[in-house]
């Protein structure tokens, strides 16, 4: 069993400990600790909606006893409720589309999300759609091989939607439970990527298949960059989740609370280290409390 609280050390150093030095100065804040607080919180990619709203509840509570159960309460009331991450039964086969641009850990994600779901008995398919990358795709594949998991991959530089189309056929004839596909990553900036996701969706769901989540795969040490990336893609398609990589490598780690806050977005998975049962479902109060303990 990993040790979360150890895993976020860097998180907990570069982010809630200075919070917790500034409250500690007094019992009663000054202009320059309100100051120092909001400081604290933007620069831990946090966001203004969400810095507003803790600052707000700073100022508007004259008697706070005891600063650091203030601070939980209210980073706790800008998270969503925990996922079970485990898509409805009521569709076969289940398509799970992972977004996101190159370089933030898409597919790695992807092999790790297929060994969450394995390990709760369930069958997967992984269907290698980034087809502008050969490397992802022979990524992908090397997992799937080592793994005993079904996988689809299509001719370098194809269309990506017949290849995901392939899988969830494929899916459909074997009885199995999981499409996880895999899917362009170039600049989300650019007007055709988007319009290649809109239709590998709609593709994905032309033949047996239902899609059933949209994943967003963001780099937690990207900071307001991730965060914009966030903006385009939820603009552009209908994400129902986030995935978040290397958050044990963030020593700020406010984009949690961002993602939540400014775009709606629920963090349902975070990224805590290399290892392939690394990747976990998000829960709100474990993550507190791996940032709240005392050391």
């Amino acid at each position: 069993m990993f040790d979360l609280k150890a895993r976020l050390k860097k998180t907990r150093d570069g982010f809630v400990s200075p919070l917790k030095k500034v409250f500690q100065r007094g019992t009663k804040l000054t202009l320059e600790d309100y100051e120092a607080v909001e400081e604290l919180l933007i620069g831990s990619d946090m966001g203004v909606e969400a810095c507003d709203r803790i600052m707000d509840a700073l100022k508007s509570e004259k008697n706070i006893d005891d600063y650091h159960s203030f601070l939980r309460k209210e980073f706790s009331e800008l998270l969503a409720e925990g996922d079970d991450n485990d898509p409805a039964d009521s569709a076969t086969p289940r398509a799970l589309l992972i977004i996101g641009i190159n370089g933030v850990g898409k597919t790695t994600s992807i092999a790790k999300l297929a060994n969450h779901f394995k390990g709760q008995g369930k069958s997967v398919i992984l269907a290698a759609g980034d087809t502008f990358r050969a490397a992802a795709a022979e990524q992908l594949g090397t997992w799937a091989e080592r793994s005993g998991t079904e996988f689809v991959r299509g001719a370098d530089g194809g269309d990506p939607s017949s290849v995901i189309y392939d899988a969830v056929e494929r899916a459909s004839s074997k009885n199995i439970e999981l499409v996880l596909a895999d899917t362009a990553g170039r600049l989300h900036t650019k007007t055709n990527l988007m319009e290649e996701l809109k239709k590998v969706r709609r593709v994905a769901e032309k033949g047996a298949g239902t899609v059933t989540e949209t994943l967003l795969v963001i780099d937690a040490t990207t900071g307001q960059n991730g965060l914009a990336q966030a903006r385009e893609f939820r603009d552009a398609t209908d994400v129902t989740g986030v995935v978040l990589t290397k958050l044990d490598g963030s020593a700020k780690g406010g984009i949690v609370f961002a993602i939540e806050t400014e775009l709606g977005i629920p963090v349902k998975l975070v990224g805590i280290g290399e290892q392939i049962d690394d990747l976990v479902p998000f829960e709100p109060h474990e993550f507190l409390a791996a940032l709240f303990e005392t050391d």
